[in-house]
């Protein structure tokens, strides 16, 4: 096993769900992300020097902190026996339903593989980001997948063989805005409910249906109306979504086709056809929430194609 000196690896936010596929369906988008760089240490194990951008709000126990688990679990994997120095460097807001601890177990598990010369397969490190995702919000791969193979992903079981890339529209574009409001993973689960009708199911599920019908055919327009299709987790969780219902108006009158929650929230992702308008739409969300006196982020942005990647090596 040939071993680097240093490595540091970039893994995207993604949008999962895509409104009526709750933990089955998920994309990756090409900005934001987190940034891991990690070195060898004497002590075995993995452990946390230094995390930026979180607000001091992550956790440095290494149980506990996702890039830390899913870090160990490659060295674990490798029966390597030496240790490794996390700098966790967060472009990610936390509980913003942008997948933040899907991107930093991704990208621990990615850096430290590069670390130790790449001898797994992006595909043999899926089992090492699960672990670091589960720490936090449980072992689903909604949000993993399409962050560490990039693209838009069809998810129906935590192995490799339940991975299913997804076509990418040529003229999908989204509009993305996060409210300055915190909604925990654990919180938007806790509101879902139990147990559905039959009539709700099979809407339910002739809604994910039409949505990979819409990416094979590349028809952004049955694309969105598909996922704003959802009936159950949707209903469910718009309380916790500030200004849910005048958002998509907004976004529709700047020219968005739908609009539906990101992952757990809060953070909403408009469906556009075309760059001019999600940059439209993206700045109208912001505006209207400023108006309303909520702080947002908003940004214009595409599917990555490639999810997550290595950066640097240092021999």
């Amino acid at each position: 096993m040939t071993m680097n000196t240093r490595a540091e690896a970039f893994a995207p936010a993604t949008v999962a769900n895509l409104g009526v596929g709750f933990d089955i369906l998920g994309l990756a988008i090409s900005e934001p992300g987190d940034t891991v760089r990690v070195e060898w240490t004497d002590a075995p194990g993995a452990h946390v020097a230094r995390i930026e951008g979180d607000g001091g709000l992550l956790p440095l126990d290494p149980e506990k902190n996702t890039a830390c688990v899913a870090a160990n679990s490659v060295l674990n994997l490798l029966d390597v026996k030496q240790g490794v120095s996390i700098t966790l460097l967060k472009g990610l807001p936390l509980a913003s339903g942008l997948g933040s601890s899907s991107a930093s177990a991704v990208a621990a598990a990615l850096a430290v593989n590069a670390l130790c010369g790449s001898p797994l397969s992006t595909m043999e490190l899926l089992p090492a980001a699960l672990d670091g995702e589960a720490a936090v919000s449980g072992r689903h791969a909604d949000n993993v997948a399409p962050c560490l193979f990039g693209g838009i992903t069809l998810v129906t079981g935590i192995e490799a063989d339940d991975i299913h890339r997804l076509p990418i529209p040529e003229a999908l574009y989204l509009a993305l805005v996060t409210p300055d409001v915190s909604v925990p993973t654990a919180l938007a689960r806790s509101v879902l409910p139990d147990s559905i009708s039959l009539r709700d199911m099979v809407a339910q599920t002739g809604g994910v249906a039409r949505v990979v019908d819409a990416l094979y055919r590349g028809d952004v327009a049955a694309l969105a109306c598909a996922m704003e299709s959802d009936r159950v987790v949707e209903p469910a969780r718009a309380h916790l979504m500030p200004m849910l219902v005048e958002m998509r108006a907004v976004a529709r009158s700047a020219g968005a086709l739908g609009l539906v929650i990101s992952g757990a929230g809060p953070t909403l992702c408009a469906i556009c056809d075309a760059a001019k308008t999600a940059e439209r739409v993206a700045g109208a969300m912001q505006a209207a929430y400023e108006q309303a006196g909520i702080a947002a982020v908003s940004r214009h942005t595409r599917v990555s194609e490639t999810g997550a990647k290595v950066l640097q090596i240092h021999a």
